[in-house]
């Protein structure tokens, strides 16, 4: 089945399997790796990506049902080899250990900044609770969260 979507900003058409996932097509027809696959089953977050300004769990959507929409990924954030308020602020306090999380919390971040540019602490913990971390501790990486819309 022949999809048209917009992913990053670009106009994509893709011939794929009726049944494929969208974490599938991102990463195996459209080379954008940067989504991660932990669980598969929606339950980590690590494959968050933006789908008509909301996050979600790209393993849970088939590729068909992204047709007509827009998709943002981890790698729409960076803009001329800079990287987005967002991320230099996860650097900066220290809320990427391991990193395999990062897109996804990163992704479910952003998509918060889109509708709520100063969110309070705990709509920043609200918007993260699909996304699992085992190395933080969560503390820093709502304190990135903040810091970021603070900027």
């Amino acid at each position: 089945m022949l999809l048209e979507f917009r992913v990053n900003g670009k106009d994509v058409k893709v011939d794929v399997d009726s049944a494929k996932r969208l974490i599938d097509v991102l990463r195996d027809d459209l080379k954008l790796t940067g989504t991660k696959e932990g669980c598969g089953e929606g339950e980590c977050g690590a494959c968050t990506v933006i789908i008509d300004g909301a996050a979600v769990n790209s393993c849970l959507v088939l590729g068909h049902q992204v047709s007509g929409k827009e998709i943002f990924t981890i790698e729409s954030l960076e803009k001329d080899e800079e990287l987005d308020r967002l991320q230099k602020s996860f650097i900066e306090n220290g809320a990427v250990q391991c990193g395999y999380c990062t897109p996804g919390m990163l992704m479910s971040s952003k998509a918060l900044l889109m509708k709520n540019d100063d969110p309070s602490e705990e709509e920043i913990k609200i918007a993260l609770e699909g996304n699992l971390c085992r190395c933080t501790g969560y503390n820093k990486i709502v304190k990135a969260v903040k810091s970021a819309a603070h900027k």
